[in-house]
């Protein structure tokens, strides 16, 4: 699951003439050590739990090529956690930030609880509390939301985003328990308790992931008659090495696809935001991508797992076993130089995808191919 955010990546930074030598527990902090980097991490992933209680064949943690899952601690300890939300005030406080964006995620975060979930998010807001804004999401499945977890997100007001791939045939083609059963009617029941008017500001909007046997148009109407604040059609990823399927042959297959939902969007006023279509319109007036899939701006992203270990963006784990590591970790960062800090490595690792223009020189490199 990809996250749904609304963040453009782009920089949000304060004036550098504001003072960040001190962290928010009064302890000179390692970061005042670095000078603020032009484009920092201002988003994170949070690994709050690392297994699942559905088996999408689809899913880039379990089903492809990095299988790091297996290794990790199935719950984030509360000491990862709390070390965590103080790394993220240091770097906040180091470079500035106006706000930072955490997604809480998995696997599927629910399996976490309620307990493991408010303590989370109390160590979030205790170390960012006069540092910065803390914009806070959570991405589910939706089989086990409630009202008890819904009343969690409302007393903190925590975004809510779901992923669901259509009408129940589409949502069926990958979205199943391990013994076969569908999700579907599950997810329509979290999707209908995020809509009553007591949680509907916290529902932030629908995943789908595509798969060119479902209509668009059928996809389209099922996600719309939800009436969610926005909806993301997330490409599937692949590698040059194992392109996504194409079926029919067509070169613009995906294209096409996504061509049709941006046409019957359109006529229809565009009742919602569309995340991929938004971005692609925002990129193309030389405005910031609202997803890091798309466009050329630096990645400000970087996912935590349950055991604290800092990665890239989830979507490498379709490349190869170990391609989004990076070797740091919450215990490791912030080092004392700015050229070994997060932001650093994952900048890094950008410049090396970018230094060659031909796809072939990138045999491991992710693909979600419009084409």
């Amino acid at each position: 699951m990809a996250p749904l955010t609304e963040a453009p990546h782009a920089s949000r930074s304060r004036p550098s003439n504001q003072p960040s030598d001190r962290d928010n527990l009064g302890q000179e902090s390692n970061t005042a050590l670095m000078e603020p980097s032009p484009h920092p991490l201002s988003q994170f992933v949070l690994k709050v739990h690392s297994r699942c209680d559905l088996a999408c064949d689809h899913c880039y943690v379990f089903e492809h090529a990095d299988q790091s899952w297996q290794g990790r601690p199935v719950v984030i300890s509360g000491p990862v956690l709390d070390l965590t939300a103080r790394r993220i005030a240091e770097h906040a406080r180091t470079h500035r930030l106006d706000t930072v964006y955490v997604v809480l995620h998995g696997g599927e975060p629910l399996l976490a609880g309620r307990a493991r979930l408010r303590h989370a998010v109390q160590s979030l807001r205790t170390a960012l509390d006069g540092v910065c804004a803390l914009d806070l999401r959570i991405h589910t499945n939706g089989v086990t939301l409630d009202e008890k977890f819904c009343d969690l997100f409302a007393e903190f007001d925590i975004k809510v985003g779901v992923s669901l791939d259509g009408d129940r045939a589409a949502n069926d083609l990958h979205r199943r328990y391990r013994n076969g059963r569908s999700s579907h009617d599950r997810v329509l029941r979290a999707i209908a308790l995020l809509k009553q008017p007591r949680y509907r500001h916290l529902f932030a909007g629908i995943l789908c992931t595509i798969d060119l046997r479902n209509d668009p148009d059928t996809v389209y109407t099922a996600l719309a008659e939800l009436a969610p604040p926005r909806i993301d059609f997330l490409l599937p990823h692949a590698t040059w090495d194992e392109p996504p399927p194409r079926h029919g042959g067509s070169a613009t297959a995906y294209g096409d696809w996504l061509l049709r939902i941006h046409d019957r969007w359109t006529a229809e006023g565009r009742p919602m935001g569309v995340r991929v279509l938004d971005s692609v319109l925002r990129t193309l007036r030389g405005a910031s991508s609202l997803t890091e899939s798309l466009g050329l701006a630096p990645v400000e992203l970087a996912v935590i797992e349950t055991d604290g270990a800092l990665e890239l963006a989830d979507s490498l784990k379709t490349a190869y076993d170990g391609a989004p590591a990076t070797g740091m970790s919450v215990n490791s960062w912030p080092p004392a130089r700015a050229t070994n800090s997060p932001s650093a490595a994952i900048w890094s690792r950008r410049e090396i995808a970018q230094s060659s223009s031909s796809p072939a020189a990138w045999p491991k490199a992710s693909l979600a191919s419009l084409k």
